[in-house]
């Protein structure tokens, strides 16, 4: 029986998914150079990680020479609204205005940032409307 791919990534999954992303492309010692320095992972557990992502098809990977050049193959913005999605429905009921309402009731959310919601709130509703 085929194990069923995962289309969430782990926590340390997402920390190398997010710098193959802000590169475009690199090979496992490209991304581990990007991680903070306390980070301190082997070469190896560098490529498990990526081998990992490219069986569950996040990322595919060319040979140049002896060493694997890797790419995304699943744009950051899509993966975002994925796991926006599963958040909802997991953590919310399946209620998107639930999920809004606990972000514009944090506290430290700044006058400018809530300007931003209602002005990207507003978009919408007049691009639907009209």
């Amino acid at each position: 029986m085929k194990k069923k791919k995962s289309e969430l990534l782990t926590e340390v999954e997402l920390e190398f998914m997010n710098e193959l992303w802000a590169i475009g492309e690199g090979t496992v010692r490209d991304v581990l150079d990007r991680l903070p320095d306390d980070r301190d992972l082997a070469y190896t557990s560098g490529a498990t990680i990526l081998r990992i992502l490219e069986q569950k098809d996040f990322v595919t990977s060319r040979k140049e020479g002896k060493t694997l050049i890797y790419t995304p193959t699943l744009a950051k913005d899509i993966y975002q609204t994925r796991s926006l999605k599963d958040l909802s429905m997991k953590l919310f009921d399946d209620t998107p205005a639930t999920l809004v309402a606990r972000l514009v009731d944090d506290e430290t959310l700044t006058e400018e940032a809530l300007g931003q919601i209602r002005a990207l709130v507003d978009r919408r509703l007049k691009n639907d409307g009209g």
